[in-house]
């Protein structure tokens, strides 16, 4: 007996490992959930859908097969990482029509792809952001002089 308490978790440590559920704790959790929930409306239908929970592994061709279930698509593209080439978990499909659309976010919300569930929702459109200025420029402002001789 003796030796199962020295192999137990010490007693602070022992909520942490439980598995019982904290009544506290969940209602905590839903109400940041239900608050979170609020402050990002919905996006207004269209016929671009962002798809997330990719696996790193799918490739944008199982992307366009599996929205392809539920319309005609224009166009699918998972976004992936530039260094490994690997899916970095979302991507976006585009398809003909609204109806497409919302039968593609009622078809594909909460199914699984590749071993992993995915969501579909329609995507927000891009804001608008001022083009890049040159890289001539100082961070800094003018405070700085150039450097090399003037």
């Amino acid at each position: 007996m003796a030796a199962l308490r020295s192999v137990a978790a010490p007693r602070s440590l022992r909520r942490f490992f439980s598995t019982t559920n904290f009544p506290a704790f969940n209602t905590q959790l839903n109400a940041a959930a239900s608050e979170a929930a609020q402050q990002h409306p919905k996006a207004e239908p269209s016929t671009n859908l962002h798809v997330t929970g990719l696996s790193k592994r799918t490739t944008t061709e199982k992307l366009r097969e599996k929205a392809s279930e539920f319309g005609d698509v224009v166009h699918a593209k998972v976004v992936t990482d530039r260094a490994s080439g690997f899916s970095r978990g979302f991507g976006f499909v585009e398809y003909a029509t609204l109806e497409d659309a919302a039968k593609g976010v009622a078809g594909m919300d909460g199914k699984y792809l590749d071993g992993w569930v995915i969501f579909a929702e329609y995507a927000k459109p891009r804001s608008q952001q001022p083009p890049p200025s040159s890289n001539m420029s100082s961070p800094y402002g003018n405070r700085f002089p150039p450097y090399g001789r003037q």
